[in-house]
């Protein structure tokens, strides 16, 4: 073969080549690119559908292992306050939230005064329900709360509460 022959059959190969790639690089192209000639439309893109509520029977116990299913990102004191809206009274105080103001008795048992943070005064006995607890007992110097530990992470699902009436000193 001359090369008088050989240069006509390579630039043909060469424009082949290059036409067949802008061909698949258009096909490639989304269908409202395409057919505009690569302009955007005026039309925003679809958006996409929000996730799926989690079910509201949802139980999962597996006897102190983690729930594959809860955020590590949010951990469940987390989770409480920002889904569920707190009860009025007692019922919508936490353990953490109350301030013990004084210790009554009355007759043969003790009373305790706690006071919210928006400052609602309560008495309170043992074996009164709090959000996050209960008051197990109150003694002339202290309450004593069992508080429900809602972090996913943790292996102890209760931890007792002492609150003194007094604050011990500890540099004396």
């Amino acid at each position: 073969m001359t090369d008088q022959t050989f240069l006509p059959r390579l630039g043909a190969r060469v424009t082949w080549t290059c036409a067949l790639l802008a061909l698949l690089i258009v096909a490639a192209l989304p269908g409202p690119a395409r057919a505009s000639g690569g302009q955007k439309d005026a039309k925003p893109a679809a958006t996409t559908p929000p996730a799926p509520a989690a079910p509201q029977g949802y139980t999962y116990d597996a006897a102190g292992r983690r729930d594959p299913f809860v955020s590590l990102v949010a951990r469940g004191s987390d989770l409480r306050s920002a889904t569920a809206t707190r009860p009025a009274g007692l019922g919508g105080l936490s353990v953490d939230d109350a301030a013990l103001h004084g210790i009554v008795r009355s007759r043969t048992v003790y009373v305790a005064m706690i006071q919210a943070p928006d400052g609602k005064n309560y008495t309170v006995r043992a074996g009164d329900r709090l959000l996050d607890g209960t008051v197990k007992a109150v003694t002339d110097g202290a309450v004593v709360f069992t508080q429900q530990v809602s972090d996913p992470l943790s292996l102890v699902k209760q931890r007792e509460v002492r609150k003194p009436l007094r604050p011990t000193e500890e540099g004396k």
